[in-house]
């Protein structure tokens, strides 16, 4: 039996975050405001037979479906309704209920204050967001389930007036990066940890 490993759902989509998200998604691109879902399951194939009945369920569209070595991703969106039909189907194909999800582990977490700018041109380099300046400060956080990213990552941009660099959702653990002033970068690391200590209750 399939292992859930995250089902998230985002009421609204944040602009940076989505905007990120279509620089390597292969479906279809989100709109700011949306509503999300991303469902995280081992082992990976799994999520095909998932996919087939969330997308057959309701008028949803897909953006992300992965299959990687230990793990397989979707995320869908649409209007909230909608989407939490299909998401109600897809737990419904895996026998599962939404607590029945591993509960995120922040793994590290640090922040960075006026960062060196050599230390800012090698974040760059590696960077397919916006770009963290010399003299910002720099939030890392590093979690498990990696989907997870994309929920701390969006409800940081919520929260606090910061650019979002980067944010790994795929793989072994989630990696989000963002930056900006102390107090923003701050308050944004805040909702970041809040949200998945929220997500692990």
């Amino acid at each position: 039996m399939a292992e859930l490993r995250s089902f998230i759902f985002i009421d609204r989509l944040q602009p940076q975050t989505l905007s990120y998200l279509g620089t390597w998604i292969k479906g279809t691109l989100p709109r700011a405001d949306m509503a999300a879902q991303i469902i995280e399951v081992a082992p990976g194939l799994d999520i095909e037979g998932v996919t087939d009945v969330a997308l057959k369920h309701a008028e949803v569209n897909a953006g992300i479906l992965v299959v990687e070595r230990q793990f397989g991703y979707l995320e869908f969106h649409g209007e909230t309704g909608a989407v939490k039909a299909a998401a109600d189907a897809a737990l419904a194909e895996l026998g599962k209920d939404a607590t029945d999800a591993v509960r995120p582990q922040i793994l590290a977490a640090k922040l960075i204050t006026s960062i060196d700018r050599q230390h800012a041109f090698l974040i760059n380099r590696n960077k397919i967001g916006s770009m963290v300046l010399a003299g910002e400060s720099l939030y890392v956080l590093e979690m498990q389930p990696a989907s997870y990213a994309i929920l701390a990552t969006n409800e940081a941009e919520k929260a606090a007036d910061i650019k979002v660099v980067d944010y790994r959702m795929i793989g072994a653990t989630g990696r989000v990066y963002l930056s900006g002033t102390e107090a923003d970068v701050r308050q944004a690391a805040e909702a970041a940890e809040d949200a998945l200590a929220r997500s692990a209750t």
